[in-house]
């Protein structure tokens, strides 16, 4: 790229930022020497047009043209313990100490679709998360909590359909205008066959629930985001950085396919279509690999799937630190773990952010170790300055070639999951690949890989194979009482018995039905919500016609 095309450029970016939102805050240094909105290059640079400017294609370098200055990132607290009162006094704290949006964590029997008073429930309500059984629970969640006000994000993939139709019906009796609600749901189930394992049916009765899902928002809450589509897990369950990028891209392709073989419109739905990645503590290639999940998302919704405005082809993500790179050795240096990787994910320009407790390896976090979690974003905001300048990494040569790289190795692995298919396309790939147990094997073989190099030494980890002498006291932890099972299943069995049973049984029966005639099942599924169903009927009710997955055995 030339000198008058970087200068040309230059300008059109000028009046971009110009017109931009920003907020009002000092931009100066610690030193008070004044801090432009960008930097790039005074001249020829033959790698510029790659990078590019901050809000323009590819969007290397971000989405928006002033960086955090118009916007800082989103501080969205994970949290969810116990049952709905005691999460609802944590996002109370949360919200009163500076937090600017919820992310609810579920229990292990909500994620997999079961009531409180499963047998297969007993020893896990509220261990891992909060405890959901109908939409009375999910008022319990949010009282006090405008849900017109607040963007929530919840995690769940599996039942994310009928906790999304709670979430809405929990809305309604707030009084709500359902039409202005925003948030994210996971709801991205490719990812639960390949990593997390926390599914319900087979692969294509899911996709069914999610197409369904789609449309739904597409038609009614416009602002609300419907799939959250996860790298975080396949991170955490062992993959490279390559493998999460590569993995989740390819995930999202899928999703974009599902939605125009449904008729949607890819303007309109692409937007709804956002992510989730893991920063983990290599600091660099963190930073790369977020650069780069950028660019390629641009590149293939513009040139495979055809979206030509930018909001189409934006990537927008939310990151969470890396839970598997926290030791239960010498805990307290996990708030030095979790800050690093919370700096790699702004510098890389993330639209949100979760930084994990320093206790999250022994427990769910308490009431402090949260707080200095929250205080870890709080300080990187208002003291780092980093936030003064959209993408100030661009133009490295390590971060650039970093980026390069990443997106080269991300690219073969496309190609190896579109040959795994029998139609050319990246669902066909994905589902032979999740038949095959391909993905298994690749992160199995990479989490192999570093264990060995832990072992042998060659990776450092302090207070694990290095540095191992005691440092402070041991941790005081969040304990979570069978008390609170114990209680869940009462108010479960109370509400069983106050509901309109008949009602309830008629509700689960048109939501088949109309399962059965190929119709959209999330209208039926919340008239089964606003009767009172629980989620594990709603799940079970469509078992007889669906059946449920079972994993082929890899040895």
């Amino acid at each position: 790229m030339n000198v008058d095309e970087i200068e040309a450029g230059r300008r059109r970016w000028q009046e971009r930022f110009g017109s931009a939102r920003q907020e009002q805050r000092d931009h100066t240094t610690l030193s008070g020497t004044v801090v432009e909105p960008l930097y790039g290059p005074s001249g020829p640079d033959a790698r510029f047009e790659r990078i590019g400017w901050p809000g323009e294609y590819p969007f290397t370098r971000g989405i928006h043209p002033s960086g955090y200055r118009g916007k800082p990132w989103t501080i969205r607290q994970f949290a969810g313990f116990g049952n709905a009162r005691q999460t609802n006094e944590r996002y109370k704290m949360i919200l009163a100490e500076g937090g600017g949006g919820l992310s609810v964590a579920f229990d292990m029997p909500t994620l997999m679709g079961r009531d409180s008073d499963d047998q297969r429930a007993l020893g896990e309500v509220g261990h891992c998360g909060v405890a959901i059984d109908s939409a009375a629970d999910m008022e319990v969640l949010f009282e006090g909590i405008d849900l017109a006000a607040v963007t929530t994000s919840m995690t769940i993939s599996g039942p994310a359909v009928p906790v999304f139709c709670m979430y809405v019906v929990a809305a309604e009796r707030q009084g709500a205008d359902i039409s202005t609600l925003n948030g994210t749901l996971q709801t991205d189930i490719f990812k639960e066959y390949i990593a997390q394992k926390e599914w319900i049916y087979p692969p294509e009765p899911h996709l069914k629930l999610i197409g369904d899902l789609m449309e739904y928002v597409d038609a009614n809450i416009p602002a609300y985001k419907p799939l959250s589509v996860s790298g975080y897990h396949i991170r955490e369950a062992g993959s490279t950085a390559a493998q999460e990028l590569a993995f989740t891209l390819a995930d999202g392709f899928g999703y974009v396919e599902l939605g125009l073989s449904r008729g949607l419109d890819i303007e309109r739905f692409a937007p709804g279509l956002s992510f989730f990645f893991d920063a983990h503590i290599d600091f660099f290639e963190e930073i790369a690999k977020l650069r780069a999940a950028r660019r390629i998302w641009a590149r293939w919704m513009r040139d495979v799937y055809g979206a030509r405005t930018e909001r189409a082809q934006w990537l927008r993500f939310h990151t969470q630190t890396a839970g598997v790179s926290l030791t239960a050795q010498q805990p307290e240096n996990n708030i030095v773990r979790t800050a690093v990787e919370a700096l790699a994910a702004v510098l890389a320009g993330t639209n949100s952010l979760h930084t994990n407790a320093l206790d999250e390896v022994l427990a769910l976090p308490s009431a402090k170790a949260a707080q200095i979690a929250l205080r870890t974003q709080q300080v990187i905001a208002e003291e780092t300055g980093v936030i003064n300048v959209a993408d100030p990494l661009g133009g490295s040569w390590y971060v650039e070639a970093l980026t390069d790289k990443l997106e080269e190795q991300a690219e073969e692995i496309f190609a190896r999951i579109k040959d795994l298919g029998s139609d050319g396309t990246m669902t066909s790939g994905l589902l032979r690949g999740i038949e095959e147990g391909w993905f298994i094997s690749e992160i199995a073989d990479a989490s192999f890989t570093y264990q060995v190099a832990l072992e042998k030494g060659e990776k450092k980890v302090v207070g694990v194979n290095t540095l191992t002498g005691d440092v402070g006291e041991e941790l005081e932890i969040l304990r979570i009482s069978h008390e609170v099972e114990l209680a869940q299943r009462e108010l479960l069995a109370a509400r069983r018995a106050a509901r309109d049973g008949a009602a309830v049984d008629s509700a689960l029966a048109r939501m088949v039905a109309a399962a059965e005639r190929g119709e959209n099942t999330v209208p039926p599924m919340l008239d089964a919500v606003r009767a009172e169903a629980t989620l594990g009927e709603i799940c079970n009710a469509f078992k007889p016609l669906w059946g449920e997955y079972r994993e082929p055995a890899r040895f």
